[in-house]
Protein backbone atom coordinates (compact mmCIF):
# COMPACT_ATOMS: atom_id res chain seq x y z
CA UNK A 1 0.00 0.00 0.00
CA UNK A 2 0.90 3.01 -0.84
CA UNK A 3 1.18 5.86 1.89
CA UNK A 4 -0.84 9.68 1.89
CA UNK A 5 1.93 11.90 0.02
CA UNK A 6 -0.08 15.19 0.79
CA UNK A 7 -0.14 14.68 4.78
CA UNK A 8 3.65 13.06 4.54
CA UNK A 9 3.67 16.77 2.83
CA UNK A 10 2.20 18.31 5.64
CA UNK A 11 3.78 16.61 8.17
CA UNK A 12 7.15 17.84 6.75
CA UNK A 13 5.93 21.00 6.96
CA UNK A 14 4.75 21.19 10.34
CA UNK A 15 8.36 19.29 11.63
CA UNK A 16 10.33 22.13 9.88
CA UNK A 17 13.88 22.04 9.60
CA UNK A 18 15.51 21.04 12.56
CA UNK A 19 18.40 19.52 14.24
CA UNK A 20 18.72 15.45 13.74
CA UNK A 21 15.26 14.96 11.99
CA UNK A 22 14.97 12.38 9.48
CA UNK A 23 12.69 10.61 7.01
CA UNK A 24 12.74 6.96 6.33
CA UNK A 25 10.93 4.17 3.63
CA UNK A 26 9.41 1.68 7.05
CA UNK A 27 5.83 0.37 7.69
CA UNK A 28 4.61 0.72 4.04
CA UNK A 29 5.24 4.40 5.00
CA UNK A 30 6.90 7.31 5.33
CA UNK A 31 8.96 7.71 8.94
CA UNK A 32 9.87 10.29 10.33
CA UNK A 33 12.84 10.49 12.77
CA UNK A 34 14.36 12.68 15.73
CA UNK A 35 17.63 11.76 16.75
CA UNK A 36 16.96 7.91 15.30
CA UNK A 37 13.76 7.58 17.35
CA UNK A 38 10.64 7.35 15.49
CA UNK A 39 7.57 10.39 15.94
CA UNK A 40 5.41 9.07 13.45
CA UNK A 41 5.02 7.71 10.55
CA UNK A 42 2.29 8.66 7.50
CA UNK A 43 0.34 5.63 6.30
CA UNK A 44 -2.36 4.53 4.06
CA UNK A 45 -4.37 4.59 7.41
CA UNK A 46 -3.48 7.99 8.61
CA UNK A 47 -0.73 8.88 10.62
CA UNK A 48 1.16 6.25 13.44
CA UNK A 49 2.05 8.51 16.30
CA UNK A 50 4.07 8.07 19.12
CA UNK A 51 2.87 9.59 22.16
CA UNK A 52 4.22 7.69 25.33
CA UNK A 53 2.65 5.74 27.81
CA UNK A 54 1.45 8.90 29.76
CA UNK A 55 -0.41 10.17 26.92
CA UNK A 56 -1.82 7.48 25.73
CA UNK A 57 -4.70 7.01 27.65
CA UNK A 58 -6.10 10.79 27.15
CA UNK A 59 -4.69 10.68 23.09
CA UNK A 60 -7.25 7.46 22.64
CA UNK A 61 -10.19 8.84 23.64
CA UNK A 62 -9.96 11.61 21.09
CA UNK A 63 -11.74 11.43 18.04
CA UNK A 64 -10.65 10.30 15.03
CA UNK A 65 -8.05 8.14 17.14
CA UNK A 66 -7.37 4.42 18.03
CA UNK A 67 -4.24 2.21 19.39
CA UNK A 68 -1.72 1.38 16.53
CA UNK A 69 -2.16 -2.41 16.45
CA UNK A 70 0.91 -4.60 15.24
CA UNK A 71 -0.11 -8.29 14.24
CA UNK A 72 -3.28 -7.40 16.47
CA UNK A 73 -2.01 -6.36 19.54
CA UNK A 74 -2.17 -2.60 20.89
CA UNK A 75 1.05 -1.06 20.91
CA UNK A 76 1.20 1.14 23.98
CA UNK A 77 2.44 4.56 23.63
CA UNK A 78 1.54 4.62 19.83
CA UNK A 79 -2.02 5.76 18.13
CA UNK A 80 -2.91 5.68 14.30
CA UNK A 81 -4.59 8.80 14.13
CA UNK A 82 -7.14 8.58 11.18
CA UNK A 83 -6.51 11.06 8.46
CA UNK A 84 -10.05 13.09 8.83
CA UNK A 85 -8.78 13.60 12.41
CA UNK A 86 -5.98 15.63 10.71
CA UNK A 87 -7.66 17.79 7.82
CA UNK A 88 -7.23 21.01 10.35
CA UNK A 89 -4.12 22.25 10.06
CA UNK A 90 -4.34 23.02 13.89
CA UNK A 91 -5.28 19.96 14.64
CA UNK A 92 -2.10 18.20 12.66
CA UNK A 93 0.44 20.42 14.76
CA UNK A 94 -0.80 19.37 17.90
CA UNK A 95 -0.45 15.65 17.11
CA UNK A 96 2.90 15.75 15.24
CA UNK A 97 4.08 18.36 18.69
CA UNK A 98 2.97 16.14 20.96
CA UNK A 99 4.93 13.13 19.20
CA UNK A 100 8.16 15.25 18.99
CA UNK A 101 7.19 16.05 22.49
CA UNK A 102 7.99 12.93 24.00
CA UNK A 103 10.83 11.45 21.26
CA UNK A 104 12.65 14.26 22.59
CA UNK A 105 12.87 12.83 25.99
CA UNK A 106 14.33 9.59 24.60
CA UNK A 107 18.10 8.98 24.14
CA UNK A 108 19.35 9.01 20.62
CA UNK A 109 20.02 6.27 18.72
CA UNK A 110 16.60 4.42 18.45
CA UNK A 111 17.01 3.23 21.99
CA UNK A 112 13.33 2.03 23.69
CA UNK A 113 11.62 3.78 26.02
CA UNK A 114 11.25 2.80 29.42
Amino acid sequence: MAFDVELAERVRDVLGPRPGLSEKRMFSGLAFLLEGNMICAVTSRGLMLRVGPDAYPAALIQEGVGPFEMRGRAMTGWVLVDPDALADTDALIEWVDLGVRFTATLPAGGSKAR
